[in-house]
């Protein structure tokens, strides 16, 4: 039997963020996680935005943490190596509907404390996004609406975690929670029996399920599927912003906007399923994204696409963002109805979850050494000249280029595969180092990525999955 202080179930935004927040404790701690890789279901297959909270229903607990997270993000993606830009959002309306809603979004803004969102007339929101419909009456600016890269989100502070002690099961499902006298025993899961006094209950879309362990599903969870686009970084119409539509009651809406490494994203779709494990994409539901953008961006040219990809976020009913903790089940900290805004609220998520656990009996004490500093893989194709035949020098595996769409060198992949929560799967070596994300979508580097990494961890190349275990890239040899 394995022995820790605290388990927390998820590997996703939340959960990581949790993890590195708890790893500057003098406490132990095992994150658990049934998929392969860190990074959830939801954390890596969204908008990659981090929001200002402008638009969440003010006074809850969403709003609160949005709020608090997003200023946060200037000090913890230089420290984690991650990739991260400001750029701005619009907010066009076309309709005199639309343009009367401007004072309540903006007063809505005020309310969450969001204070520096403008008024835009027509020639100046224009000038900001010229590829917007001519017929647009103005809009609103959002200034600090900003753009990531969520899958190196999610990795650094997996990784920088790691490395201050905690512990990640993948690829382990959990099976059950014990408890005994009212309190937290311990978690069954697929690897053993993991010895715990605190649960937290990070498991997204599947929260629902890990609460009915312990009789608290007092709530369900309905998988909310968005359909994307991602469109050829050469694409004939880019906008500079994010193109926001006016909000629903169920949706932000389908949007456009750039995405940090260059391409254009065009979506969501916001549709409910009973399905939680669901993310094809439908022609009914991609239709409807050209449909909405193209009222508002007219030249979104969608044969520039690569690829289309759908995430699930985990809506929960009855809704609204919760943090628990029972009187009548000690240890337990149960989080549900984290959605579109749960990128961007993981890191302050993190500290508030660290304070219920304080409430609720843990003690602990800073460390004195943690380390807060994460170093990236260097980029080849963001090098000067001289960095490039410098890193060459160094290590002569970057002068082989792998990924010609994306300019990846094996050297990066090298370093995928060898650091601290490695990459294990072709799909794992793409979140990392975007070896496949091109426009041939891994038809040219796709088996040079599977040869080395069968090469790296010494088994044969018909067991490298694409992600989860079982999805073999190679059946076996024809010759």
């Amino acid at each position: 039997m394995m022995k820790t202080d605290v388990v927390v179930i998820g590997a996703g935004a939340v959960g990581c963020a949790i993890a590195r927040e708890l790893s500057k404790y003098d406490v132990d701690v095992i994150v658990v996680d049934k998929r392969d890789d860190v990074g959830g279901d939801a954390s890596k297959s969204n908008s990659a935005i981090i929001h200002t909270g402008y638009d969440a229903a003010p006074g809850t607990l969403e709003s609160q943490l949005v709020v608090a997270a997003n200023p946060m993000y200037d000090q913890l993606t230089k420290e984690l190596d991650i990739p991260f830009k400001r750029i701005g959002a619009v907010l066009p309306a076309f309709t005199d509907e639309q343009f009367e809603q401007l004072p309540a979004i903006k007063e809505k803004a005020f309310k969450n404390h969001v204070y520096d969102v403008e008024y835009l007339s027509k020639e100046e929101i224009l000038a900001k996004e010229p590829e917007l419909n001519p017929e647009v009456k103005g809009g609103l600016y959002i200034p600090r609406e900003s753009l990531i890269d969520p899958f190196i989100l999610v990795q650094a502070l997996a990784e920088n975690a790691n490395e201050n002690g905690v512990d990640f099961m993948l690829n382990t499902e959990v099976t059950g929670i014990n408890v005994e006298n009212g309190a937290i025993k311990s978690v069954e899961t697929t690897s053993g029996t993991i010895e715990t006094t605190y649960v937290v209950n990070a498991a997204a879309l599947h929260c629902d399920d890990i609460a009915a362990m312990v009789g608290k599903a007092d709530y369900k969870v309905v998988a909310r599927r968005g359909q994307f686009y991602i469109l050829d970084k050469n694409t004939s119409c880019k906008v500079q912003t994010i193109v926001l539509p006016i909000p629903t009651k169920i949706t932000k809406g389908k949007l456009m906007c750039p995405t940090i490494h260059g391409n254009m994203l065009v979506g969501p779709t916001a549709e409910d399923l009973d399905d939680k494990v669901d993310t094809s994409v439908t022609t009914e539901g991609l239709n409807s994204i050209y449909a909405d953008v193209s009222k508002m961006i007219p030249n979104v040219n969608l044969r520039d696409t690569i690829t289309q990809y759908s995430g699930l976020r985990p809506n929960r009913n009855p809704e609204g963002l919760h943090v628990d903790v029972y009187d009548d089940l000690a240890g337990y900290v149960n989080l549900s109805g984290v959605r579109s805004t749960g990128l961007t609220l993981c890191v302050a998520m993190g500290k508030y979850v660290v304070e219920k656990l304080k409430e609720i009996g843990m003690n602990v004490s800073l460390k004195d050494d943690f380390k807060a500093t994460r170093k990236g893989i260097p980029i080849f194709h963001e090098m000067s000249r001289e960095e490039q035949e410098n890193i060459i020098k160094e290590d002569p595996l970057y002068g082989t280029i792998v990924c010609r769409c994306e300019t990846i060198t094996e050297g990066e992949i090298m370093r995928a595969i060898h650091r601290p929560l490695g990459a294990r799967t072709v799909d794992a070596v793409k979140r990392r180092v975007r070896a496949g994300m091109g426009r041939c979508q891994g038809g040219f580097c796709g088996p040079k990525v599977i040869e080395i990494l069968a090469r790296e961890l010494n088994v044969p190349t018909e067991q490298i999955n694409k992600n989860l275990d079982g999805s073999y890239m190679v059946v076996g040899k024809n010759k």
